[in-house]
């Protein structure tokens, strides 16, 4: 089975993060490593780094990554504004390996001519993994959904991006459901999954594929909009995210929600109720006699579509 978890909030310092991943029974957890709207960090306490590292171990969460600021753009046509985000990159990547975070998401970057926005992408990553040449935490790009000259949409911005790379296997890929569908890939109807995931296999490659963000789309197929909605609350449909949990080949991949937060959480609650929910409805997906095919690779299913 795959391993479940949530984007959680570091607030009180990152070892409650960790406290609010067991409150809810997840089996990952993502954080940002810093404050998303701001470009400085606060330093890390070497207490903390220690404490947060030491809580993960005691509560066995299978896997920890964090994800970036938005304020980054690596691809930037502006010089000093790509000097700043490669600097700003730098400094999480070096956040997350302190923390013992096996992976860093990152969303590529942005460029309105897209072959010259790739080359920077690249470019950039190669400098700051040649200067860490024993580091441990992957880069993973996100893909995205598309919006404006955001890159990444496509499968072939990222074989292309990991093609100047010469195949690093210290950069990984995050597939988020809802970009998926805003990119236009067809993820709600079995065929368009089966298809989805045969294109990404042979332009990028599966075993790339280290995290999946689980979000449902407030906008439809093809939309290029970034609006994340529940679970089974939105164009992708439930028996996507029931394909997916249930997919063999992502057996072992962590699988994070990034969804709605409750606006006022309850005093005294230690979970947010739309997190529950939210799990609690991908783990009914995962109860035994609840899947439609069983625990098979929809890569090599028939079936047409209902």
């Amino acid at each position: 089975m795959p391993y479940l978890g949530a984007h959680l909030s570091i607030s009180g310092g990152f070892p409650r993060a960790v406290d609010r991943a067991q409150a809810a029974h997840c089996e990952a957890l993502q954080v940002f490593t810093k404050s998303v709207g701001q470009w400085r960090a606060r330093v890390l306490a070497a207490d903390e780094v220690r404490m947060f590292r030491a809580r993960v171990d005691e509560v066995r969460l299978a896997a920890v990554v964090g994800h970036t600021s938005y304020l980054i753009n690596i691809a930037a046509a502006d010089p000093m504004l790509r000097a700043r985000s490669v600097e700003a990159l730098a400094e999480e990547l070096d956040r997350a390996e302190a923390l013992g975070l096996f992976g860093l998401v990152m969303h590529p970057g942005s460029h309105v001519r897209e072959q010259q926005g790739l080359r920077l992408i690249a470019r950039a990553l190669a400098q700051l993994l040649r200067a860490r040449p024993r580091g441990r935490t992957m880069i993973l790009l996100e893909h995205t959904a598309g919006q404006g000259t955001n890159l990444g949409h496509r499968f072939e911005h990222l074989a292309t991006v990991l093609e100047y790379l010469n195949g690093s296997s210290r950069v990984g890929v995050c597939l988020d459901t809802c970009h998926l569908l805003a990119a236009g890939y067809d993820i709600g109807r079995e065929r368009g999954y089966r298809e989805t995931f045969r294109t990404f296999d042979r332009l990028v490659g599966l075993d790339r594929i280290r995290i999946f963000h689980l979000n449902d789309s407030v906008k439809p197929r093809g939309s290029r909009i970034d609006r994340h909605a529940h679970i089974g609350q939105g164009c992708i449909g439930i028996e996507a995210f029931r394909r997916l949990l249930n997919d063999r080949r992502f057996a072992r991949l962590p699988m994070v929600i990034e969804t709605a937060k409750h606006p006022r959480l309850p005093r005294g609650a230690t979970v947010d109720p739309l997190d529950a929910m939210n799990l609690a409805t991908l783990r009914g997906l995962l109860a035994p006699g609840k899947t439609e095919n069983g625990d098979v690779s929809y890569n090599d299913a028939d079936a047409d579509d209902g």
